[in-house]
């Protein structure tokens, strides 16, 4: 029998259903990979921003991750919210067990603006969890912080995806143009090769949760088998296809659309 794809989240909740475990784990559902989550914090949020936050347990993470591990074969998992050096600590010394492909969404502020990492995880971030990675995704900004370098041009953003895989270990890197003006292009390096996804500019305010959506929809591709290359392709052509087809909810910046890929909308 042939092995059914699974994959696995570890990161955040969003009560609200945008980003977070639950963006995740409808992505995973959406594109027939059998979806398990370990929650790391349970957020209060919506699409206005932040009002809460609870860490969980140090010890009830590790459970958490032992007992998927124990249990149920996976093929890819991805990491998003870790909001402080313990919570990365407790993950990356289970983690080390593991011989699957690992996505890392390195959440560092909402598209609201609110911070959800620590500063002190941010070095911990780049020195141990990043070089663990079979992929980082970071978006404009993150990868300022990781780099610590200014990205301002298509230019910058290659230079800093070579940089993450050569300087700061990755295997590869995904860095993501959606703060740039003119078009939507993601530049993604596998240590040998750069390569351009290009879509166009969206305009529309509801794009919550857009960095879970497309981490978790790679996560998926890549459980199934695909090529790291066509893993991005199909989840970039998934995350446009989620941001065209927005939900206008909420008073703040709606959710995307994880189900906008099929033909026909859900009424």
């Amino acid at each position: 029998m042939k092995p059914i794809p699974a994959a696995l989240t570890i990161a955040g909740t969003d009560p609200s259903g945008g980003a977070g475990i639950q963006a995740d784990l409808k992505t995973f559902q959406e594109l027939k990979t059998y979806g398990m989550s370990v929650i790391t914090s349970v957020v209060a949020q919506n699409t206005t921003g932040v009002q809460d936050v609870h860490h969980i347990p140090e010890h009830m993470i590790e459970q958490q991750l032992k007992s998927v591990m124990s249990d149920i074969p996976f093929q890819a998992f991805k990491t998003g919210m870790l909001a402080n050096p313990g919570i990365m600590d407790a993950v990356a010394e289970k983690i080390s067990e593991l011989n699957v492909l690992y996505i890392m969404d390195p959440v560092m502020v909402t598209t609201s603006g609110d911070t959800l990492i620590s500063e002190d995880s941010r070095d911990y971030l780049r020195d141990i969890l990043l070089p663990m990675s079979t992929l980082v995704t970071p978006n404009m900004p993150e990868a300022e912080v990781i780099t610590g370098e200014k990205i301002d041009t298509s230019e910058d953003m290659q230079q800093a995806a070579k940089q993450i895989v050569h300087e700061f270990g990755a295997d590869a890197a995904l860095v993501k143009g959606g703060h740039l003006q003119d078009e939507a292009v993601d530049f993604l390096y596998d240590g040998k090769m750069m390569h351009t996804f290009s879509t166009e500019r969206i305009n529309t305010k509801n794009t919550h949760g857009t960095g879970c959506t497309y981490s978790a929809a790679i996560t998926a591709y890549l459980s199934q088998g695909c090529t790291l290359s066509d893993a991005v392709q199909n989840a970039k052509d998934f995350i446009t296809a989620a941001i065209r087809d927005s939900f206008p909810i909420g008073n703040g910046s709606g959710p995307t659309n994880q189900w906008a890929h099929r033909a026909e909308r859900v009424n």
